[in-house]
């Protein structure tokens, strides 16, 4: 058994070696940036929504890669909070957003995003907790300057009974590096 955990420590090795032997043979020189690099850009979102007696926050950092001027594609993550009256919902999780500036001023968008939701309502009889899935897949527009867009964008999955958002409208605040 002793030399059969030899042999295989030996393999693994051997293995790993052949890896890294590999892998230098590619690789570049560490001052030279690629074009792949050139072109992503990092940053994210800030969402926000009031309502009566509501509030949504959202706070979304992501990457984006940069295919030519008009035209960026990335991915990134999602924190919500949202409280109306005595609910509660914390939400997370990934998303994926495609960019288009037809013109350098303006920006369309369409994002979609999974969030795990946590919930909590406060009732007379104690607290109601309930665990669920929440898609959405929102289309949107902004204006743009150098870095920053404004906009509002429109969740095509809005849904009253399950959804961390308010309603379907919700403006943003986009910033890339």
């Amino acid at each position: 058994m002793y030399k059969k955990g030899i042999k295989s420590s030996k393999k693994q090795f051997f293995i790993l070696f052949l890896i890294i032997g590999w892998a230098s043979c590619f690789a570049q020189n560490p001052n030279a940036k690629s074009d792949f690099w050139n072109r992503v850009r990092f940053g994210g979102g800030i969402g926000f929504n009031f309502s009566n007696g509501g509030f949504n926050g959202s706070i979304a950092p992501s990457a984006i890669y940069q295919f030519n001027e008009v035209f960026a594609a990335g991915i990134g993550a999602n924190v919500n909070f949202f409280q109306f009256n005595n609910q509660k919902f914390w939400a997370y999780g990934p998303n994926v957003i495609l960019l288009a500036n037809p013109i350098p001023q303006i920006q369309l968008s369409g994002e979609f995003e999974q969030l795990r939701v946590n919930s909590s309502i406060q009732t007379s009889g104690g607290t109601i907790e309930d665990d669920f899935w929440s898609p959405a897949f929102f289309i949107g527009a902004g204006y743009t300057t150098n870095f920053a867009t404004v906009g509002i964008r429109y969740n095509l999955l809005h849904n009253n009974e399950n959804s961390i958002y308010l309603n379907a409208w919700v403006p943003f605040v986009r910033v890339y590096f």
